[in-house]
């Protein structure tokens, strides 16, 4: 498939840099998701992911969390608001369906708000899961609590929401590539922007939408690639570089991205970076 060039609509000076979402997209399901597979196996474990659960996944992505639920017997809705892209690939993931799932209707794929999912599976949901994680986005908190807002009546009474975000930054090997992202991005001029991460946005966000916490951890989720090149490719991926990428440009970006992560490669040319993020449940009252 040809890949899609856009200009992106951002108040900046000089020409919009032209962004290769489809490639994106591809980096982000090939490369950068998988770094996030502990998180998912750990919540799943955590709340007895089966057959008898029906979950609504919120900013699907790509959809590997779906597709792990769904190999566990759930029926999963998934529902993305922001990469029609990534919902492409979700899409050629969960086709053909996992065994089992056809009979009970199989994975449903909304691309839109979370209301916009009321038609594709019936509510209530048992589970409600937002993976994406925040705390380093300027906003990200509020977009969150937004989503749960607009996604708790979907859900039955008692039934648990499921919040993740970054750990400590000091726990995070990464915070410190990522602070590239706040260095030159101009935060006048391009909002939403790099922050480091709060020891209590998850509760927080939880209290903005009326949840009641029920239950947190911490899983270790190293981010490892085979070399530089797939580092920066994952990482520029996640979005977290956007409007560093508006202000200074792809190519400078990419230049200090790789000098950033020279600490962090190994003697066999791989990079490793241990992080840990935290995960929240909470539940509808």
């Amino acid at each position: 498939m040809t890949p899609t060039l856009v200009r992106q609509p951002v108040p900046h000076a000089g020409p919009a840099p032209r962004v290769d979402l489809c490639a994106r997209a591809r980096d982000w399901s090939e490369i950068q998701e998988r770094m996030l597979v502990p998180l998912y196996e750990a919540v799943y474990e955590r709340l007895e992911v089966g057959p008898r659960t029906r979950l609504l996944g919120l900013g699907c992505g790509s959809g590997l969390a779906l597709l792990m639920a769904a190999a566990r017997g759930a029926e999963v809705t998934g529902v993305e608001c922001h990469s029609p892209e990534r919902l492409a690939l979700a899409r050629e993931r969960l086709r053909p369906e996992p065994a089992g799932a056809h009979a009970r209707g199989g994975p449903r794929l909304v691309e839109g708000a979370p209301h916009d999912a009321a038609g594709a599976r019936p509510a209530p949901y048992g589970l409600v899961t937002a993976f994406e994680p925040i705390g380093c986005l300027a906003g990200d908190a509020n977009e969150l609590a937004e989503l749960l807002t607009d996604a708790i009546p979907l859900a039955e009474r008692g039934a648990a929401v499921v919040l993740s975000g970054w750990g400590p930054p000091e726990r995070c090997a990464t915070s410190s590539v990522l602070r590239v992202a706040a260095r030159l991005a101009d935060p006048l001029r391009t909002p939403g922007g790099w922050r480091p991460a709060l020891r209590d946005d998850l509760e927080e966000v939880a209290g903005w939408a009326g949840l009641v916490p029920d239950g947190s951890g911490r899983v270790s989720c190293p981010f490892g690639y085979p070399g530089t090149d797939a580092a920066v490719r994952g990482l520029l991926s996640t979005g977290l570089f956007d409007a560093a990428v508006v202000t200074a440009g792809q190519e400078q970006v990419e230049k200090e991205l790789t000098e950033a992560l020279h600490p962090h490669r190994r003697a066999d040319g791989t990079v490793w970076m241990p992080n840990v993020f935290r995960y929240l449940v909470a539940r509808v009252p």
